[in-house]
């Protein structure tokens, strides 16, 4: 793990950051998506990718965090945050697509591409079908990228497989057991909100790309870029065969966090990616 003294990191997330603005574009088959950005349009940008029907402003800290200094955009995938509920394309093949008309949406530069649980396959599905020249970059926070062990079984089984709970009681408890620590109920609420707007029928298809697992580890294998693997425990063993097996790879393991490590615990979160961007990604900065 590459190392930069901790008291440059916080320093250079004290700033305040800009306030966040919301873009949009229709993609190639007429799907209009959303995103918001803030901080400098000619500084580096960062590119979010959240979760399972999540909205791209669960990446707030972040936002706040690296906007200062980069300019950061949070992404809304289809059917998710408030981009279009559209009538197709919840598979990897076109999410990864949409990736790709949303960075050349941005521009020619290499940007740093940090995906968050699906947001790990759904940046992979993009490094796979278009390769690597459009990252500087990845950030890949708490999924498995096919490498062994396979991972755990979830705590919450996904609809149709566990107690039946009605879709909206599924997802409440989902969104709440993402978080360790306390979190308000008006944020929850928000939340859990967001996630609803994906309908039922597209998010039980974005629980079952019909890829196997060794799809996700020859995408990440496909690329020398660096990478920054952040996990909890129960991604320990493929983290640990990652920095092993592949070269320019740094790891991280957040014990004591939730699914949702980087609002868990943002500080050290946003700290080890600082790091990461100084060191490995844009060490010339």
């Amino acid at each position: 793990m590459r190392l930069l003294p901790l008291l440059l990191v916080f320093a250079c997330l004290a700033r305040p950051a800009a306030a966040a603005s919301d873009g949009f574009f229709t993609t190639s088959d007429g799907v209009r998506l959303h995103y918001l950005e803030a901080g400098p349009v000619a500084a580096p940008t960062i590119v979010l990718i959240p979760g399972w029907t999540m909205p791209g402003w669960i990446f707030s800290p972040q936002i706040r965090a690296f906007s200062p200094y980069y300019h950061v955009v949070a992404f809304d995938p289809r059917g998710q945050g408030i981009s279009d509920i559209a009538p197709s394309g919840y598979n990897q093949d076109r999410r990864g697509q949409d990736i790709a008309e949303l960075l050349a949406r941005l521009g020619p530069r290499p940007v740093l591409l940090v995906g968050w649980s699906l947001g790990v396959l759904d940046a992979l599905a993009y490094v796979h079908s278009h390769g690597d020249a459009g990252i500087a970059g990845l950030v890949l926070i708490d999924n498995s990228v096919g490498e062994n062990p396979a991972p755990p079984p979830p705590r919450l089984l996904p609809p149709g497989h566990g107690p039946i709970l009605s879709h909206a009681a599924y997802m409440r408890e989902f969104v709440a057991g993402m978080f360790r620590t306390r979190q308000t109920a008006f944020y929850l609420d928000n939340l859990t909100e967001a996630a609803l707007r994906t309908p039922a029928a597209d998010a039980a298809l974005l629980l079952r790309y019909p890829v196997p697992r060794s799809y996700w580890r020859e995408a990440i294998f496909s690329t020398a870029k660096p990478v920054l693997y952040v996990v909890r425990p129960g991604l320990a063993g493929q983290a640990d065969n990652l920095l092993k097996d592949r070269p320019n790879t740094d790891i991280a393991v957040f014990i004591g966090a939730g699914h949702a490590l980087f609002v868990d615990d943002a500080a050290r979160f946003d700290a080890l990616m600082q790091n990461f961007i100084l060191t490995a990604v844009w060490p010339a900065r």
